[in-house]
């Protein structure tokens, strides 16, 4: 089901900007094993994966970070404002990750069909990503994956000074593409991309298959879909898509 909150004109979209983790790809296990693995060199229990899946969406520093500070967890001697600690431990996960970051992670179904009718839409806005994840990893995923063939630009976490929600990203991307906010399209799974899209006064599509639907929702993004294959549903005509 499509649920609209408020009406896109699609007809002047020249531009769709795609989050990656819980938007194009289902990542949740390996980060949540690189999570377990980075917890369990410290001498720390593991978490459960739905525990950690909730910490998912603002960049590693902040997973890291948030996964250490569930009560119990510091080691004896560390506390939150041990900075170097962080670091440690921040880095020993990215090691890992970078390592194992193909090991489970998938493509949404859905998503390549539409990519591809959109890329050979008539009227055919342009693609980029904009994540938190750290941009090798986004990169080096999208292309092992191949998702990176879509589009013109790949950027993450440690792509700009700020993370979403901040909007210098998106607005850096909106200017590289020549696009205006409503001729603008953010398209992710929670609350971070709805609002980053809101911060510019661009529009919103949440995606309620991801990782955060319940933040999502709370945003109230314009447009609300179940499934990758209804993208193509909210902008098909509009862009020309071709049916087979």
């Amino acid at each position: 089901m499509v649920r609209i909150h408020r009406k896109i004109q699609t007809d002047t979209l020249r531009l769709l900007v795609f989050d990656l983790d819980g938007t194009l790809i289902d990542s949740s296990k390996d980060l949540c094993n690189s999570v377990n693995a980075t917890l369990e060199h410290f001498g720390l229990r593991p978490l459960p994966d739905q525990q950690i899946a909730t910490f998912i969406g603002d960049g590693a520093g902040m997973l890291i970070r948030r996964a250490l500070l569930v009560p119990g967890e510091l080691p004896a001697g560390i506390h939150e404002e041990d900075e170097e600690f962080f670091q440690q431990a921040l880095e020993y996960f990215l090691v890992w990750y970078r390592a194992h970051k193909l090991d489970y992670t998938r493509v949404y179904a859905g998503v390549m069909e539409s990519l591809e009718a959109i890329a050979e839409a008539q009227n055919r806005p342009a693609m980029v990503v904009l994540t938190n994840k750290p941009v090798g990893p986004a990169r080096a995923i999208c292309e092992g994956l191949g998702l990176a063939k879509y589009f013109e630009a790949i950027c993450g976490g440690d792509s700009f000074a700020t993370k979403k929600p901040d909007p210098e990203g998106l607005l850096h991307l909106m200017d590289r593409i020549g696009a205006r906010p409503e001729t603008t399209l953010m398209i992710g799974d929670s609350e971070v991309d709805v609002k980053t899209a809101r911060n510019v006064g661009a529009w919103s599509m949440g995606c309620s298959f991801g990782l955060s639907p319940e933040s999502m929702r709370e945003a109230k993004p314009d447009i609300e879909v179940e499934h990758a294959a209804q993208w193509v549903e909210v902008l098909g005509a509009q862009i020309g898509v071709k049916r087979g």
